[in-house]
Parts: structure tokens; sequence; C-alpha cells
């Protein structure tokens, strides 16, 4: 399969692709500059394939939550992409990515997904590896503060993203012994909503591209987010 996606939530612009040969990605960490950067990264990508656009299967972006702004350039983009090239796209979710991403570094089987909603709140989401290699949710994706959090089943889970830096005490105090490691400094990657999309896509997720919508989790936004 031949699958582009992108993303822009948080403080990394990521494009990645996917094809015959491989996976490919490219990540610049310029908070300030994802709309001016995301389609050089996705045109270097092509480039570099010797592949046109048109002649991908399909293009994934990253749905959110994360940067209102942010997500709101990857919504843009990708809808642009797919109406010129007549391409399904694939909406994935950034907390999804971010469990995949520490389960491709480390292994990790149990995920808590947390990136900094401003507001004392975070978005949250809680994430299981099921057979196929795949970080699957443990429940739905919600805006909350930290001691409001649902408690999961007893077992060691890994707690991921920017949540974890603003809100960590907090966050390990609800927690307990049920946390057993963090990386707050992870970052949801292009790369690692590939498989996600892959797995959307065979299962009929992939919608046109006025259908490829944003998911913010809350009505309120913060400037500058």
């Amino acid at each position: 399969m031949r699958l582009l996606a992108i993303d822009t939530s948080g403080d990394a612009c990521s494009a990645a692709l996917l094809t015959g040969t491989g996976l490919h990605q490219h990540l610049i960490a310029e908070p300030r500059r994802h709309a001016d950067l995301i389609l050089g990264l996705v045109e270097n990508l092509l480039q570099e394939a010797d592949l046109k656009l048109t002649e991908l299967d399909a293009l994934a972006f990253g749905r959110g939550p994360g940067s209102f702004t942010g997500v709101r350039i990857a919504t843009a983009v990708i809808q642009g992409l797919a109406f010129g090239a007549d391409l399904p796209v694939v909406p994935v979710s950034t907390l999804a990515g971010l469990a995949q991403g520490r389960h491709r570094r480390q292994g990790s089987r149990r995920c808590l997904s947390a990136l900094d909603a401003r507001m004392g709140e975070v978005y949250w989401g809680r994430y299981l590896l099921d057979g196929q290699g795949l970080m699957q949710p443990d429940g739905p994706e919600v805006v909350i503060t930290p001691e409001q959090v649902e408690l999961p089943p007893d077992g060691d889970w890994e707690g991921v993203g920017s949540g974890w830096e603003a809100y960590g005490d907090r966050l390990s105090q609800r927690l307990g012994d049920r946390l057993r490691a963090v990386d707050p400094a992870a970052r949801c990657e292009a790369q690692d909503m590939i498989p996600l999309a892959v797995a959307g896509f065979a299962k009929g997720l992939a919608v046109s591209a006025e259908q490829a919508l944003p998911v913010y989790l809350r009505d309120r936004v913060t400037h500058g987010g």
C-alpha cells in the first residue's frame, strides 16, 4: 500500500510515506512554522520515492486533539491534497499516535496518552496493544482535569505526551502504583500514524476530502494553542 500521513498537532511538524520499499519520515520541530513547512515535507518525500500524489492509495492526518491551530493546519492541508488528487483520507487520533510511538520505541503494551489542553486540563486516552501490534483505545478520549481521569485496571501503565510534563505530579498522584514509567517529551509523529491508518483503511474508515474533519474534544480553545 502507498499511504502518506501528516501531523502538525504539536511542536513537531512531520510527514511520513509508506511505499512498497518501506516507511520514510521527515520531521521538523519548529512549532510556529507548520503552515510554511508541511507541504515542503510532503513534496520532498514524494520526490525521494519518485511518486506523484495521484499514485498513492490514500492519505492520513492527525485529526487531533492537540494545538487548535496545528490541527486546523493539518486538516486544511490534507483536505486540499485529497481533493486535488481525488484520494480518500483516514483520520487518525493524535493520542493513539502517541501510544503507537511509545510501542515502537519501547515495546509498550499499555499507554496513557496525555496532551496539555491548557486551562488545567489534559486531553486523555488509554490504549492497549492488540494482537496486530496496534494500540487500540480502552475507553473514550476526553478532556479532563488530572484529578478526574478514570483509573485504569491494575497493571504496568506508561504515560506519554506533553500532559505529563505539564501535570505529571498530579497525574502520578492520581494513578499511584498503576504507573510504571513516563515519557513527557514524546510527541506524535506521522510515522506512527501509518500503521493505524493502514488498519483503518482496511476497515473502511477512510472518508472523502470534505469529511476529513478535526477533533478538538473541547468547544473552547485558547489563543495561541
